[in-house]
């Protein structure tokens, strides 16, 4: 099994940030409803409250779901390990300074910010900016 980079300095600088097309939303059905078949979710997670759903927003309009946060998913394409320190926490840091929420997932391979639609561009040039060594 290949293993994912643990040095921050080495994520930081092959993080390459690539934002993904469409405008994703999050959901939520209720404890034991079965997501609807039309629905290919990007993301499902089992909470004690119900299931969330990130969704597109026109699939999720299409099914009549109620959704929040509108958000652009940046994935960044570095292999980082599942174990790796301080990687998420320094890039939500700096979005967090800059008044950027994001929700962050990290999956086996890689991780993923979802950000406001319309501060997507800025959290963008953020993550380049770090990712060149320039922490503004």
């Amino acid at each position: 099994m290949v293993t994912g980079e643990r040095d921050l300095d080495a994520l930081l600088k092959s993080m390459k940030p690539e934002m993904l097309d469409g405008i994703f939303v999050f959901c939520t059905l209720a404890p034991g409803a079965s997501i609807p078949a039309a629905i290919n979710p990007l993301l499902t997670f089992r909470e004690q409250e119900g299931t969330t759903l990130v969704i597109l927003r026109e699939k999720a309009e299409a099914a009549g779901l109620a959704h929040a946060f509108a958000s652009r998913l940046i994935t960044l394409t570095v292999h980082s390990a599942l174990d790796a320190v301080g990687f998420l926490a320094a890039l939500t840091a700096r979005l967090a300074a800059a008044g950027i929420s994001v929700n962050a997932v990290s999956a086996f391979h890689h991780d993923h910010l979802f950000v406001p639609v319309d501060r997507a561009d800025e959290a963008m040039a953020l993550l380049r900016e770090m990712s060149a060594g320039r922490m503004g």
